[in-house]
């Protein structure tokens, strides 16, 4: 029976970590396929505080693994394949066929980013490609960059990008804009930003000295041509990964975990919820371990009131706990 399982292992998942392990909860924190989250994936991090001169997003999480496993942590690998939240204790099956029983769980498993797709695009995350205008847009000061996306998130990572970039060209399949008309007027006012609408991305072009564009087709004419760009930020959505816990957490409509404002509660009892799987709007590192705080804080005060009611239920227990104490 564990106290406390952590599924995750970004800022957030390490975070509630951190601080549950320092409370002596000694919590088994599980990892999947990519430890570390997100962040892993990009070069360097400089906003993250206490780095004045930036640290690797891999280095930073390690730092942050260490920190947890110095204070009593433990990590298994392993992929939550399905979970039964029906009563507590809770159940949390693996991939490898295992099964967990826990008292509480945090869930900190994130949001994917949704990617094109296409060729190059993977193989130059981190050198030229990026999901994240707020952490890489200052990268690009002084360059040409290309969003791909019609939707809000997509006008509004172009017009943050037009801080640095000389020029910031939206590529969307459509002719037509998903964006409300608020963002899209906001964004045409903006005269930075250049449009190529109807064109669908076929490859993400890298040469030895970095990259140098995106190739799109044009849908009316079917021909190809290349864009060329320092880097391509794709602005097409995430999906949180919520998948694993069969709808048993209430989620909005699309699929990010909803919490009690103002706390990492979700509608279960024990359940709690931190970091990008449960936030829409600012998918920040900073933001993430702040949440992961809250739910190390409000787990643990739950397990306190826990085994306090419990003890109050049975007054043989009661009597047990003092004679020991004695």
């Amino acid at each position: 029976m564990e106290n406390i399982v952590i599924v995750g292992t970004g800022p957030a998942g390490l975070t509630a970590a951190i601080y549950l392990a320092r409370a002596g909860f000694n919590p088994l924190v599980l990892e999947g396929p990519q430890p570390g989250g997100q962040l892993t994936t990009t070069t360097e991090v400089e906003n993250y505080p206490g780095f004045q001169d930036g640290i690797l997003g891999s280095e930073l999480m390690s730092n942050m693994r260490k920190q947890a496993q110095r204070f009593g942590a433990r990590f298994q690998t392993g992929w939550v394949d399905e979970t039964d939240l029906s009563e507590r204790p809770y159940k949390l099956k693996l991939d490898n066929g295992s099964e967990i029983i826990t008292k509480s769980v945090v869930i900190s498993t994130g949001a994917s980013a949704k990617y094109m797709g296409v060729p190059g695009e993977r193989d130059n995350i981190g050198r030229g490609v990026s999901t994240c205008a707020t952490c890489d847009g200052f990268f690009f000061r002084g360059k040409k960059i290309i969003v791909v996306g019609g939707g809000d998130s997509a006008m509004e990572e172009a017009s943050f990008l037009t801080r640095f970039a000389t020029e910031v060209r939206l590529v969307h399949r459509r002719d037509e804009l998903r964006a409300s008309k608020i963002m899209q007027d906001r964004a045409r006012a903006n005269d930075k930003i250049v449009w190529s609408l109807n064109a669908t991305p076929q490859e993400v072009v890298a040469g030895e000295s970095g990259l140098q564009g995106l190739r799109v087709r044009d849908n009316a004419t079917g021909e190809d041509m290349l864009l060329e760009a320092d880097g391509v930020f794709v602005a097409i959505g995430h999906t949180p990964n919520t998948a694993f816990l069969g709808g048993q957490v209430t989620t909005d409509d699309q699929g990010y975990i909803v919490v009690q404002p103002g706390t990492s509660r979700t509608n279960l009892p024990g359940v709690f919820a931190c970091g990008d799987v449960q936030d829409r709007h600012y998918r920040q590192a900073i933001t993430a371990a702040g949440s992961g705080c809250m739910a190390a804080l409000d787990c643990e005060r739950f397990l306190e009131d826990a085994d306090a009611a419990a003890m109050n239920a049975d007054p043989l227990l009661v009597t047990q706990e003092v004679a020991f104490g004695d």
